[in-house]
């Protein structure tokens, strides 16, 4: 489990197994965000598989899927309403964690301006510089 964290409360991650969901319960995490949608890689583990997985280690799991590089509003919302009602940290993953990173700056849940979120997200390894005006600037 490759985690990259961006603030105190959130990290990213490339694609998670069912079997990663224990570490993360046990890592302090109280929800999970996917971003996938079922079917995009062969091999790929269902989003069912997960749900299991996480909600059997005890963690909220949602599932909010985005591809082809859109980031449609009722996505962005959706993942602001999480990130601002989690009572913990929150794990959101893809299969880079770049959908990810991207999905949290734009929900901007932590209210940093778009240059902030730039720098947190170069910090955690991610360029975000591609969705600067999105960001609002």
């Amino acid at each position: 489990m490759k985690l990259a964290h961006v603030s105190e409360t959130f990290a990213v991650s490339p694609q998670l197994e069912p079997r990663d969901m224990g570490g993360l319960a046990d890592a302090g995490f109280d929800a999970v965000i996917c971003n996938r949608p079922d079917g995009e890689d062969p091999g790929q583990p269902t989003v069912a598989s997960i749900r299991e997985a996480a909600e059997a280690a005890g963690l909220a799991f949602h599932h909010i899927p985005v591809s082809g590089g859109e980031f449609p509003p009722v996505a962005i919302e959706a993942f602001a309403k999480v990130r601002e009602e989690a009572d913990g940290k929150v794990l959101a993953f893809c299969r880079t964690g770049t959908r990810s990173i991207t999905l949290d700056a734009l929900a901007n849940a932590e209210h940093e301006s778009a240059a902030e979120r730039i720098e947190r997200a170069k910090r955690a390894g991610y360029d975000l510089s591609g969705v600067r005006k999105r960001l609002g600037e």
